[in-house]
């Protein structure tokens, strides 16, 4: 069985994050190539112009300047053309109410950032085999925060 080869857009404004992020998914047994922006207003940019190449998975951080993770989620949702990737937000939030509005306005999973780069490889190997998996719906808000 030949492994799928996945295109990973990240949405991060902090280098940091994304160095550690790009970092973690070199080390997964994925086939995967990993593409970044630093915020909303470049990721609407990347993917209108990229129409093309969309991502395969949106790893999509909810706090950032000049356009938020949650009103790009809104914007990606409302657009036919992406509304099938599957967004996933990559947050240091833990508020109860923001996760359930991000859910409600159609995130795929939330994952809160990990402390430790063996949680970091853990959930985004979690996030992309969870996205093999089902494809298409979005999972019960039981199984929606992706735990190390």
């Amino acid at each position: 069985m030949e492994a799928e080869n996945y295109n990973i857009l990240l949405v991060d404004d902090d280098a940091d994050d994304c160095m550690f992020f790009k970092d973690a998914l070199d080390e997964l047994a994925v086939n995967a190539s990993l593409r970044t922006v630093n915020n909303g207003e470049e990721l609407m940019n990347f993917l209108v112009n990229g129409i093309n190449n969309l991502p395969d998975i949106l790893f999509l951080d909810f706090n950032m300047p000049r356009k938020t993770g949650f009103e790009c989620l809104a914007e990606i949702k409302l657009n036919e053309k992406f509304n099938q990737i599957p967004v996933i937000i990559f947050s240091t939030s833990r508020n109860p109410e923001v996760m359930d509005m991000l859910y409600n306005k159609g995130a795929k999973y939330y994952i809160r950032k990990p402390p430790t780069f063996v949680n970091l490889k853990s959930v985004i190997n979690k996030a992309i085999a969870l996205c093999r998996e089902n494809k298409i719906s979005q999972p019960s808000k039981e199984k929606f925060v992706i735990e190390p």
